[in-house]
């Protein structure tokens, strides 16, 4: 992304996640600071139907971005009770986890890695709203170009002799596979109980012939956007790899593991419909 720019495709999400909200009875994944954080005029479009992130072809990802926040925080509730009090979003983008885990999970330590750009403009996003950051959250800005994932959450207070559950949600299919292994190389460093979910896709020569459309129609739109995709893996491969990082325990969701999980029982036909995975890596 570029340097004086906040991500689109952070922006994206934040509007998948508040047209869920409108949209899907009963969410699977609530949050009442979804359509405030994204500002009155979006909200305004998403009620009315404009918005495109209300249409019916971008379902399946609404599905995927609503059960990949829901399954990070599941994570960190299973954690909890082990003794983690820290949970780290990397690249945050306008998720409002930080607004709402006060009441959750006391004695949490949030902190919220993203680009300085994009943390910027969240924190204008917040005041214009009148949401208030609370005591258990450290902005953590960090551009990457120039220092590491280590050195800035060191800056922020980040305890590395404790475990932590990071969340890494829409980030990885933007990234190099070097930046990749290099930040799930530095998580597994951390103490045991350490968790990590992340997102990823599988490359488009794996695809049926309608997820290879849906795949190429937004591949199209976030290279337009100027945040192009970069990294694409086979489930079983990413398992082994990340495997070989020296996490104890590798787990990988799909569509089939998933839709049961978070869409069972539904009358509105919400479900994952595409060949995203979440990946979930204990040290």
């Amino acid at each position: 992304m570029e340097d004086h720019r906040p991500s689109r495709t952070a922006r994206g999400a934040a509007l998948h996640r508040a047209a869920h909200q409108l949209l899907d009875h009963p969410p699977v994944f609530t949050d009442p600071l979804a359509l405030k954080i994204i500002g009155a005029e979006a909200e305004a479009e998403l009620r009315a139907g404009t918005d495109p992130h209300t249409e019916p072809p971008r379902s399946g990802l609404r599905a995927f971005i609503a059960a990949r926040s829901r399954f990070s925080e599941d994570t960190l509730a299973e954690a909890a009770p082990e003794g983690v009090r820290q949970y780290v979003l990397l690249g945050a983008g306008l998720d409002t986890f930080a607004y709402r885990a006060v009441k959750m999970f006391p004695g949490l330590r949030v902190f919220e890695v993203d680009h300085p750009a994009t943390q910027g403009w969240k924190r204008e996003r917040l005041a214009e709203a009148g949401i208030i950051a609370p005591e258990v959250l450290t902005y953590a800005p960090v551009n990457f170009e120039t220092e590491t994932l280590s050195e800035g959450l060191t800056r922020a207070g980040f305890d590395m002799k404790a475990p932590a559950v990071f969340a890494w949600l829409g980030v990885v299919p933007y990234l190099t596979h070097d930046a990749i292994m290099a930040t799930l190389r530095f998580i597994a460093s951390l103490p045991r109980g350490t968790r990590v979910v992340f997102d990823y896709a599988e490359p488009a020569s794996a695809r049926d012939g309608a997820s290879r459309a849906a795949h190429d129609a937004m591949a199209e739109r976030v290279a337009a956007s100027g945040e192009p995709f970069r990294s694409f893996f086979m489930a079983g491969d990413l398992r082994r790899e990340v495997a070989a990082l020296g996490f104890s325990n590798v787990e990988d969701f799909d569509a089939a593991a998933l839709n049961p999980r978070y869409f069972a029982d539904r009358t509105d036909d919400l479900r994952l419909r595409g060949a995203g995975h979440l990946m979930r890596a204990r040290v």
